[in-house]
């Protein structure tokens, strides 16, 4: 993507999020007005948004394939697979562990849950309630750590491919499609070259291929993106915010810390690279992930970027950026600690020391194994509620303005692969 391209992309997002807003105020809610304004933007505006988000998501799993096992190949030596596997965990557990801590801190200190009236509590969990009830079931289901595991070792590398992106589905989704291209590619790896030449070369070809479909994507992202946001603005306007303002602050401030201070001091210290540098670098990246809320439809701009703009290996950038995109979710860590923590405090549940241990330790975890698909965390924040017994259909009251904070995890999320990609890619340099 060319910096021009990156310019109207953001601009298309502003464009179009002004113009939704216009519309929220010249039609109000509840006129006939606003019902045209409301199957106007269900029937034209944001299938049109969509249509770019379908373009993106339908060479995921491919791509997710070919980058895995070529970045394997790349590397040559097993051994070396295995030192940037570690690097590549170390530096997850701890961004996503950091990212809790400081969700959590602000949280308590801030105290958001006190900050919304009885009245307002009831009247977003009816707006949502709908909504809501879809999460409480997906999230309510029982698994235990063992089925968690080893639903991530496919029995069927195709159903898992299929329902990677289906609501509800039990199985190991992209995780176990990453763990089925790891096994692949050590395969190949080890195997004779010229028997293999073969299935090499076709994946090589898969994954030039799934680049040129995402570049088509890009052309008509500025389009997508201006549909996305107008239809997200024009039938919410700013009223999504309304008495969960605190709430969402605090939520802001705790990803722009973790952006900004926790990503640059790691920057400095593990990836020798300025910072300033560094954000500039991957801007595309970043308003790609706020105006798509995916990390999974971002994975391909982050290739780019990392490969064409960081300067990174191959065969590191590839393997790193993949698995990350499912597996390294430092800003739904965070999302999700201070979404419990807030809905704990809205329904007067007071947590000890020892049960927000155990919601940092589930988060971390939980933003492993969240989808990096928009709205994928909140079955996920469901899970946890339920543990600490807070009633899991509170999940309502945060639903209405989720959207716009999908947007911003999202972006912590796509910045933090990319930041494990610098720092492991750096101390994976020659000596």
């Amino acid at each position: 993507m060319k910096k021009s391209d990156a310019s109207k992309i953001l601009w298309a997002l502003v464009i179009g999020a002004l113009l939704g807003l216009l519309a929220h105020w010249l039609i109000p809610t509840g006129s006939e007005g606003h019902k045209t304004l409301e199957r106007l933007v269900t029937e034209l505006i944001q299938p049109v948004g969509k249509l770019f988000l379908r373009i993106i998501f339908m060479i995921v799993i491919p791509l997710i394939m070919s980058a895995i096992v070529m970045g394997i190949l790349e590397m040559g030596d097993v051994r070396r697979l295995g030192s940037v596997g570690r690097r590549c965990l170390v530096f997850t557990l701890l961004l996503s562990g950091i990212s809790v801590v400081i969700g959590l801190t602000l949280t308590n200190v801030v105290n958001p849950g006190s900050f919304l009236s009885d009245q307002s509590k009831v009247q977003l969990a009816a707006e949502n309630a709908g909504g809501a009830a879809d999460k409480v079931e997906l999230g309510s289901a029982k698994r235990t750590a063992a089925d968690m595991l080893l639903s991530y070792i496919p029995q069927n590398p195709l159903d898992d491919a299929v329902n990677a992106f289906k609501p509800g589905y039990t199985g190991g989704g992209l995780i176990a499609i990453m763990v089925f291209s790891v096994f692949l590619g050590v395969a190949i790896t080890i195997s004779d070259r010229e028997k293999v030449q073969p299935l090499v070369g076709f994946l090589g070809a898969v994954f030039e291929v799934c680049m040129k479909i995402i570049g088509f994507a890009m052309k008509i992202a500025p389009l997508g993106v201006a549909c996305l946001m107008f239809s997200a603005t024009a039938t919410k306007g700013l009223g999504i915010v309304g008495g969960l303002g605190v709430y969402a602050a605090v939520v802001i401030a705790g990803l722009a810390l973790h952006q900004f201070g926790t990503f640059s001091l790691f920057l400095k210290l593990f990836g020798g690279k300025s910072p300033i540098i560094f954000f500039r670098e991957i801007k595309e990246a970043m308003i790609t992930a706020f105006s798509t809320s995916s990390s999974n439809a971002t994975l391909p701009v982050s290739l780019r970027v990392a490969e064409k703009e960081l300067k990174l290996p191959p065969e590191i950038s590839r393997f790193v950026l993949t698995v990350g995109a499912s597996a390294n979710q430092n800003g739904t860590a965070l999302y999700e600690g201070v979404t419990v923590l807030f809905l704990a405090q809205v329904a007067g549940v007071d947590l000890s020391l020892m049960q927000q241990i155990t919601v940092a330790l589930m988060c971390i975890v939980a933003g492993v194994g969240t989808a990096g698909v928009p709205g994928g965390s909140l079955p996920l924040v469901v899970g946890v509620l339920v543990t600490i017994g807070v009633p899991a259909e509170s999940i309502a009251i945060i639903m209405g303005i989720d959207r716009i904070l999908d947007m911003c995890r999202t972006t912590l999320n796509v910045t933090g692969d990319l930041v494990v990609a610098q720092c492991v890619a750096h101390g994976e340099r020659p000596r």
